[in-house]
């Protein structure tokens, strides 16, 4: 459990750093952060969180795959402030 803590914690904050890339027109910043993500997904013990994070994670994986950057960054933060919550409650 500690350990999807500190994963769960890095995850909320790389997809920030993305968002805030993303917005700010630094795709090469906001694709660095969203990469550091996507590891920090892959680094999670998915059993053992509950079931509606896992729909937004993979939510967060399908991201890659919009084209409006407007509008990833706007789901990027709101996924970011999801896992947060998460992390506040559950971990």
């Amino acid at each position: 459990m500690m350990k999807n803590r500190i994963i769960l914690g890095s995850l909320a904050l790389d997809l920030q750093r993305a968002a805030i890339g993303y917005y700010q027109g630094s795709d090469k910043i906001a694709a660095r952060f969203y990469g550091e993500a996507i590891e920090r997904i892959n680094e999670l013990d998915n059993q053992s969180i509950k079931p509606y994070l896992r729909k937004h994670i993979q939510s967060v994986i399908n991201l890659k795959n919009q084209k409006d950057i407007r509008k990833k960054a706007e789901d990027a933060l709101m996924y970011s402030t999801i896992v947060q919550n998460y992390c506040l409650k559950y971990c």
